[in-house]
């Protein structure tokens, strides 16, 4: 094995290993705040967690989310080569990252988050102005409606369309069209809520929301 090869393997063993720490949880034991997985929508993402346990923990969680999909994007950007596959394996990490948020390997792939912040993360390097497009649709959506689910599926409707239209790569096209599907089976209960009319605006620090 060469070491490109192992270097290559050993980034995208990490990427999932990193998109696999639940940061909501760990945040939320560290800080003595209450366990997102038994109060309010029982999802350990930011915004259950800045739901049930207060803004800042909230924040700080979608930070931590979004740096697990941006940190192996970036070393890899840094340190890989620019041979054959060099824009493949970028994209592939940003799935593992997101990958390993949605099947945590440490709760044993149960129980994990809805991979927006994640997916976020790990785009921004390879299609910022795509992620650009879809935050300030998240933003615009979320706000209008006051349901970050809706800012959510709308961004992750628009990101695989502004990656295609703004930077020439089938490979991240793909990538963030397959993101967008998994985010959309996520959110699955959302949508039903919203189509029965009865999904709750959101609301810092209710614990029964």
């Amino acid at each position: 094995m060469t070491s490109e090869l192992f270097y290559k393997i050993a980034l995208a063993v990490f990427a999932y290993l990193l998109g696999s720490i639940p940061w909501g949880l760990v945040l939320s034991r560290l800080f003595g705040a209450v366990d997102p997985r038994r109060h309010g929508s029982a999802n350990i993402g930011a915004t259950n967690v800045a739901r049930v346990s207060g803004l800042g923990l909230g924040v700080a969680t979608l930070a931590a989310d979004m740096l697990k999909g941006l940190i192996p994007v970036g070393v890899a950007s840094i340190w890989a080569s620019t041979g054959v596959g060099s824009e493949v394996y970028p994209v592939a990490l940003a799935l593992l990252a997101f990958f390993g948020h949605l099947f945590p390997l440490y709760t044993g792939f149960r129980g994990g988050g809805k991979g927006v912040a994640t997916a976020a993360g790990g785009f921004v390097l390879i299609a910022p102005l795509a992620v650009l497009c879809a935050t300030m649709a998240f933003v615009l959506c979320g706000c209008i409606f006051r349901r970050v689910s809706v800012g959510s599926l709308t961004a992750a409707l628009i990101l695989p369309l502004a990656v295609y239209a703004t930077i020439d790569s089938g490979a991240a096209s793909a990538g963030a069209a397959l993101a967008s599907a998994f985010i959309f089976i996520r959110h699955a209960d959302n949508i039903r809520r919203l189509a029965a009319g009865n999904e709750p605006m959101f609301r810092v620090g209710q614990k029964n929301n």
